[in-house]
This record gives C-alpha cells, structure tokens and sequence, in this order.
C-alpha cells in the first residue's frame, strides 16, 4: 500500500482482526530471511492487543513519513533482527528419549546451539556450551568447589590460567576449534609439568590430532570428544540403569544452569530439560 498507511483499511470485514496477520504471511516474510521455526501459530491475530498495537504502528509509521523518505526494507530487517533476538533467548532444549543412544542426545544439544550461532553471527552459544558442560560434568563427578569456573569470554593467557579448567596436574582445554593457539598452551602445560587435555567436538578430533602431531606432542596429550566426555560418565553417575541416567541426566542439566547463572550474563545459554 506504500505510506502513508490508513488504518481502517488494515482491518478485516468485521474489523476485529489486522487483515493478513496470520501464520502463513507472517512466515512468508521470514522464510525469506531464511528463518523456518514458528513465530507464532496465528501470526498474532487473535491477540487482544494486536489492533492497537497495529494503530500505533502505523502512527508512528505515518510519522516519520511526514519527516521524510522511510527505508522500509530497512524497517523489515530491524524486525528480523528482533525474531532472532527472540528465538536465541528461549534456553535450549534437551529430551532425554530412552531410544536414543547418550551420545547421540549430547550431539543434538550441540547441535541447536550451533545452529543458533550461525543464524546470529557475532554470538558465541556453542563454545559456552561445551565449557560450561564440561564444568558441571566435573562437577557432578569431582562434587562441587573442587574446580574454578570462569565465564566463556576469560581468556587462558591473559588470566595467568594453565587452561579452561585445572585439576591436580591435568590442564583441561574445551574448544569447538582446536587450532594452533590451544597446542601452544599444551606444550606450555607440558613445559611446566602438567597434563593437557582437549575436549573438542566429535568432527573436530581429527583436526586436533593432525595439529599436536605438527607439534610433536601426539603422544603427550590426549584428545578426547566432547560427546562421548559427557556421555560417559552420565551412564557410571546412573549406575547404567535407565532411572539413574535420568537423575544423572537431571544433575547434570542442573549444574550447567547453576553456571550460566553464576559466570554468564546471556540466560538463553541455559538448558530446559523435557
């Protein structure tokens, strides 16, 4: 319709709904940004609020019309913007399905916060994840206040730290991209009489090994991925009965929120069990 915009004619017949707010024009625009999930299964029609919400928008529209040129292809992008904002602060999702191997269930929760990083560049959620799993893994296994646990963005160098996490000589070092930077802080581990350990992800392992054997401690550290790190230990904590690596699972999940609540500021990195 272009602007200005009349506000009446945004009205169905009977004028108790905004004309076209439904899912399937609502979803349109988005799939044109590339964004598949739901926003809302109505599109916000049936809201209470949805007309003046409508009537207010396009005042404010009008309005700055009135003042000169509106780039509404930059407006759509500014809400886009907003549907992502929205969707990443909803915490992640974990169902434990008895008939889906541990691993397998680990991956899956990586997974989302992958896919969550590169729908909204900029956003770090995966190597949180994998930190803060590792440290309520240690967690739950060691009991807690026996390791020191930092915020995703402290880095190892600056901080004086032997590595992500230090446990009587073993240097614990959780990255989702082994490179270059993490063999140097092993061989600074091995300088100084410590351990190194990477935990990585499972696509990951390859690359890790490949860059320790450049480095010549291959046989020095030891590599190890982050889903079978987890998973392992959720079946020894649940006594390999399905009951126990519910609760073991439910510990778990609990101290990896305990985390994010302590050390981050970003409360969408927590972890919703289902």
């Amino acid at each position: 319709m272009g602007l200005p915009l009349d506000a009446q004619k945004l009205l169905t017949e009977r004028g108790g709904q905004v004309l076209g707010l439904g899912k399937a024009a609502v979803q349109g625009i988005l799939n044109r940004h590339g964004i598949q999930k739901v926003l809302a299964a109505e599109g916000g029609r049936t809201s209470r609020g949805s007309l003046g919400n409508m009537k207010a928008y396009v005042d404010f529209l009008n309005a700055s019309h009135a003042k000169g040129a509106v780039d509404l292809d930059a407006i759509e992008l500014f809400w886009i913007s907003r549907v992502l904002a929205f969707f990443a602060a909803k915490p992640f999702k974990l169902d434990l399905d008895n008939s889906k191997g541990l691993r397998n269930t680990v991956r899956e929760l990586i997974q989302q916060a992958q896919k969550r990083q590169a729908a909204s560049p900029g956003m770090q959620c995966a190597g949180a994840m994998l930190q803060h799993l590792v440290g309520a893994k240690l967690d739950c296994v060691l009991g807690e206040g026996l390791i020191k646990h930092h915020s995703f963005s402290t880095a190892d160098a600056p901080s004086g730290r032997c590595g992500d996490f230090l446990i009587g000589d073993v240097a614990i070092h959780v990255t989702t991209t082994p490179g270059e930077a993490v063999v140097l802080r092993c061989m600074e581990n091995l300088n100084s009489g410590l351990r190194p350990v990477i935990v990585t992800l499972a696509k990951k392992l390859a690359t890790a090994d490949s860059l320790a054997e450049d480095g010549g401690i291959a046989d020095r550290i030891d590599v190890f991925e982050i889903e079978q790190f987890v998973a392992l230990n959720i079946y020894q904590l649940g006594k390999f009965t399905a009951p126990g690596r519910r609760v073991a699972v439910e510990h778990l999940v609990n101290r990896y929120n305990e985390l994010i609540d302590e050390v981050e500021t970003d409360p969408s990195l927590r972890i919703e069990l289902g």
